[in-house]
């Protein structure tokens, strides 16, 4: 039986994150919920928006894309800079970014700064989110660290759902008189109490005087964001420009251009240099298959939330918050089971993910069954929802968790920053592929129409839970925590010890 090792002090003034983890969890994970739920509140003020400042559709576009883009660009920039930094001030940092441009968002007096502001809010989120995984894999050990990664799991769930609830409350209260600006300003003050409490608990972890740290690897940064913002911008702005030509070219460019970062990192790692991402990360055991996963989970989800919002709002005539509280029961089953599946029968463990594909595939198809002919499904709609729920639950969280187990300390960054990137271009995947499907199929007004496009994309996003199922089983908790435990007490720089490919939860 393998033992957790005791891990040797960290050279830290803030020394309280040894003393009190359930503290210093709670602190990362709430940045990472108010940064998850700036995606989507404004989803939900976008018409407000447009009214008071009187955007164009382009314009209003790139205030709700303009935080996913730089977002996405500069996610394994900020995973890199929390290792030659110090996750701690990193993290820190970001914060304070992310905090002083909500309130300048909260504030804009014209679209132009809106959009300049949630570019630099998108920026601030990528340096700090990063480091949530990086300090859960380097502060947390064995089980503590398997349940920290389940709860990391559950703030994903419901941050979706929750911006949406949240975005409906806050416009419709109209807080003095203030509009849509209340769907920013609401970050400052969390953000400031986040600030005091992180400068307490988080450790400092800043490299000594001396150590050597890689680098940057300029060249790759500038290939890695040219790919991913040659990906995102016609994933975000395409479907309502109706996908003219140049959103073709740019998705083929983008094919080039990570060609051309990969190649780069390749001659780099052969001449002896530090590339952006470490070239064994994506080949340490079960670590692409679980990248495909948490790609096609988190695709298959935002492609629901977002075909349903448009079917609940311009089919059904629902309001933004009746819409945004009818995907409560789904977010509330995804964060308990997200939370509880490793207190399961071992025996049902290692069939969970699969299984959990399985279900999203099979309630996807019942809901898409109750709401065909126009009508709004009743209590069957809500049971198709929790089923779904479910299986979103057991497709993410143990592929995560398993992914990230027995990924050693030294490699936690590059991990990190390579799973997040996959789950955000996973959302804009599916979200501009189901919305596209459903908008398509849409040939006229009103909620059979509506229905019946909703159907279509139910089975697409059926097909996709299928893929993610055939891909093969996984193991759950023993397996997890013995392997999580074995790399933090025997890993060295560049490898990871754990189960083979298939042995393990991912």
């Amino acid at each position: 039986m393998t033992t957790t090792p005791t891990r040797s002090p960290l050279p830290s003034k803030a020394g309280g994150a040894d003393r009190r983890p359930g503290l210093l969890l709670a602190v990362v994970l709430a940045a990472q919920f108010m940064a998850l739920l700036d995606g989507f509140i404004v989803n939900v003020a976008a018409p407000t928006i447009r009214t008071e400042l009187g955007a164009t559709g382009a314009e209003l576009q790139l205030v709700v894309a303009g935080y996913t883009i730089s977002y996405a660009v500069l996610l394994i920039t900020g995973s890199r800079l929390g290792e030659t930094l110090g996750h701690r001030r990193a993290y820190l940092g970001g914060l304070a970014v992310f905090s002083a441009a909500s309130l300048a968002c909260g504030l804009a007096a014209d679209t132009g700064q809106l959009i300049a502001f949630r570019l630099v809010q998108g920026t601030g989120a990528a340096l700090m989110i990063p480091q949530v995984l990086s300090l859960i894999q380097r502060e947390f050990a064995g089980e503590r660290r398997m349940r920290a990664l389940g709860a990391y799991a559950a703030v994903i769930a419901t941050g979706a759902a929750a911006g949406q609830v949240a975005g409906g409350l806050l416009v419709s209260a109209d807080l003095f008189g203030a509009g849509w600006r209340p769907v920013f300003l609401v970050n400052v003050p969390v953000g400031l109490a986040l600030l005091v409490l992180g400068a307490r608990l988080l450790p400092d972890d800043r490299p000594a005087a001396g150590e050597r740290t890689r680098g940057l690897d300029l060249p790759g940064l500038v290939l890695l964001a040219a790919a991913v913002s040659l990906l995102t911008v016609p994933l975000v702005l395409g479907q309502d420009q109706d996908w003219p030509l140049w959103t073709w070219l740019s998705l083929g460019a983008a094919a080039v251009a990570f060609a051309a970062f990969l190649a780069h990192e390749s001659r780099l790692a052969r001449r002896g240099g530090a590339p952006l991402i470490a070239p064994h990360v994506p080949r340490l055991p079960g670590m692409g298959r679980a990248a495909v996963r948490i790609t096609l989970v988190m695709a298959i989800n935002a492609g629901f939330l977002f075909v349903f919002a448009l079917h609940f709002q311009s089919g059904l005539g629902h309001s933004v918050l009746r819409t945004g509280l009818s995907f409560a029961p789904t977010a509330v089953v995804f964060g308990v089971v997200g939370l509880t599946w490793r207190r399961w029968p071992a025996r049902l463990q290692r069939r969970l993910i699969p299984a959990g594909f399985a279900l999203i595939a099979l309630f996807t198809v019942a809901v898409g069954l109750v709401l065909r002919d126009g009508g709004d499904g009743g209590a069957w709609m809500y049971v198709a929802f929790l089923g779904m729920g479910v299986g979103l639950a057991l497709g993410y969280s143990p592929t995560l968790t398993g992914a990230l187990a027995a990924v050693a300390k030294e490699d936690a960054a590059d991990a990190s920053g390579l799973l997040m990137t996959v789950t955000q271009l996973g959302q804009l995947i599916g979200v501009a592929t189901f919305g596209t499907l459903f908008l398509d199929q849409l040939d006229g007004p009103g909620s059979v129409a509506s229905g019946h496009a909703l159907w279509i994309a139910g089975l697409a996003l059926a097909g996709a839970a299928v893929l993610g199922a055939i891909l093969g089983p996984g193991a759950g908790t023993a397996a997890g925590a013995s392997a999580g435990t074995s790399a933090d007490a025997s890993a060295r720089p560049g490898r990871r010890t754990g189960p083979a490919d298939g042995d393990g939860p991912a």
